[in-house]
């Protein structure tokens, strides 16, 4: 057994419990740049992997009642069906993956995008609250709408790099529902709605032939127990000092992938 790719999962997992981010977003660019594997099997894999890694997440923040679940359906009404769409024109159009190059291209893109909403949440929830103020009582059938496209975006990229499912959505939350959730809500409604969107996309990817059993296998050897241990943590570190943190490490990856 590949005890370094055990360990990958262990870390991968750690973040991806605290955080809610961190699946897509560091295992894929791990698989590809630190471990030689192809684009196309890295996604798979990892949809693989991020499907059964959040299921182990999400039951421990339902226990501990974070999740809020009428949010989460939103996001799945959005995010499931693009993630069919998506893979239904990657079989019938490109042969069940893009061209390596392209897709390096897309993960750097998709990685650059989640570091920067990341790093500018806060920034982004001002003007958002002023337009929320002028709206008034409209804002709530805009919020459902903008909840259910903003799924909708994330399935697709989420199906196409298995990047977004967590960085994305956590941010899209923060901004759309800064009164109703808090950190730990954020999070454990993040994870839920990952569930369902990454069990579509993986299963999909392995109807095209993209994921490697193996390695998935070795993975959550090390990432079960690590999603447990961050999920029991969090709320209680520092979320500025995670967020910093990955946002650096997702900046590096998307600039060696884009160069690459």
């Amino acid at each position: 057994m590949h005890f370094e790719y055990s360990l990958a999962g262990a870390f991968v997992g750690f973040l991806v419990g605290l955080t809610g981010v961190g699946g897509g977003s560091l295992m894929a660019p791990l698989l590809i740049l630190l471990f030689g594997f192809s684009p196309a099997v890295a996604v798979g894999t990892d949809l693989w992997f991020a499907a059964i890694t959040k299921t182990a997440g999400g039951l421990i923040h339902h226990r501990f009642g974070s999740p809020d679940w009428k949010i989460a359906v939103r996001l799945a009404i959005g995010s499931v069906p693009a993630a069919i769409l998506t893979l239904l024109w990657l079989g019938f159009f490109h042969s069940g993956e893009l061209e390596s190059d392209l897709l390096m291209k897309l993960l750097g893109g998709a990685l650059l995008l989640t570091s920067v909403l990341m790093l500018a949440k806060r920034q982004i929830a001002g003007p958002v609250q002023r337009v929320r103020d002028r709206l008034g009582p409209a804002m709530r059938s805009r919020q459902i709408a903008a909840t259910i496209i903003g799924g909708a975006l994330v399935g697709c990229l989420v199906t196409l790099t298995s990047v977004g499912a967590g960085a994305l959505v956590a941010v899209l939350l923060a901004v759309l529902y800064p009164l109703r959730l808090g950190t730990k809500a954020i999070v454990g409604t993040d994870i839920i709605h990952a569930v369902p969107l990454t069990l579509v996309a993986a299963l999909g990817h392995s109807w095209l032939g993209n994921v490697d059993g193996w390695l998935l296998a070795t993975l959550l050897v090390g990432s079960i127990p690590g999603i447990i241990a961050g999920s029991l943590f969090a709320g209680r570190v520092d979320d500025k000092l995670v967020r910093y943190a990955l946002s650096g490490m997702l900046v590096i990856s998307a600039i060696k992938m884009m160069t690459s």
